[in-house]
């Protein structure tokens, strides 16, 4: 159900962040955050590590006068609480993001998917196929990471240098946006994206992420094993093509998964590319979802040729 207001664990600044909130309480006593902005088919903006819905600040806006746009937190992310017991697994964020979805009776979605949101959109879809409309898809994966570098990071980052960093000093986070945004951050924005983890404690699910690389190995195979009975929908990629993590091959395997796919590369972008062309990629969705004539039209005259 919706509707629970719980104690906010912080207070966003409302210039940078300028949404009401909303919760949703699961069945498990997950208490999640939402934005829900806009009117018309649903656009789910699902985020990864160690990231909230803060990274669609700059998208929504644009936007919302085409689409309901929902965005939660994770559980454990922003202003979302786990339930008690919580491990913060990829297989526990697949099954409270479809407990999310059902609470809120979405239908007819195009699921915006980066980073760790490509695995839980994709298992969400996989779940009810016929609520999906199809998938905006940038700089993610759904498959096993088999590259050596991919498991070394892995193995740094979710083991015991990347959980004492984490609870050091919030290490995961300045690490991952040191390397990971080419547009670097005002001192508040940065600020936005540490509040959620000021404590000790809240400072877990950073580095679970990074271990399930590996560790969410058999779970991840079953992900690639069935993704091609999706291969029907429509796909935008927007694609960083300046991420340390998912380049080319990643994008490429998609694009062969997905043979009814636009393609927008993004070539200043880097792994948050919310965060370094929010415009391009917002300008990218509401063209891909034009109908094919207005589309057409559009292009023609944008050309210099005659309108109709």
């Amino acid at each position: 159900m919706s509707g629970c207001t719980p104690s906010p664990k912080f207070t966003p600044d409302r210039a940078l962040y300028p949404f009401e909130p909303h919760y949703a309480t699961l069945p498990s006593g997950a208490r999640m955050h939402y934005v829900d902005v806009g009117t018309g088919p649903v656009l789910l903006l699902l985020h990864g590590n160690p990231t909230w819905s803060f990274l669609y600040r700059k998208m929504i806006p644009a936007l919302a006068p085409h689409f309901r746009c929902v965005a939660p937190d994770l559980p454990g992310f922003g202003l979302s609480h786990p339930a008690l017991g919580y491990g913060y697994t990829v297989a526990e964020h697949a099954l409270e993001l479809q407990a999310f979805v059902a609470a809120l009776g979405l239908d007819r979605m195009t699921i915006f998917m980066q980073d760790w949101g490509g695995p839980l959109g994709f298992s969400l879809a996989l779940k009810w196929p016929e609520k999906v409309d199809g998938f905006v898809i940038g700089n993610t994966f759904a498959w096993p990471m088999m590259r050596e570098g991919q498991r070394r990071f892995s193995w740094l980052m979710g083991g015991l240098p990347g959980r004492a960093a984490a609870l050091a000093f919030n290490g995961i986070i300045r690490a991952f946006f040191r390397i990971g945004a080419k547009e670097v951050l005002s001192r508040d924005e940065f600020r936005h994206y540490l509040l959620p983890f000021k404590s000790l404690n809240s400072r877990r699910p950073t580095h679970t992420f990074p271990r399930e690389l590996v560790h969410a190995g058999p779970w991840l195979e079953g992900l690639a094993r069935d993704i091609g009975t999706l291969s029907a929908k429509p796909a935008l990629l927007v694609w960083g093509m300046k991420d340390f993590a998912f380049q080319e091959g990643e994008m490429r395997r998609f694009m062969s998964i997905f043979p009814d796919h636009n393609l927008v590369r993004l070539p200043n972008a880097g792994h948050f590319i919310q965060e370094d062309a929010p415009a391009d990629i917002s300008a990218a969705i509401v063209d891909w979802k034009r109908p094919a004539s207005v589309r057409q039209e559009r292009t023609t005259t944008d050309r210099g040729g005659p309108t109709s």
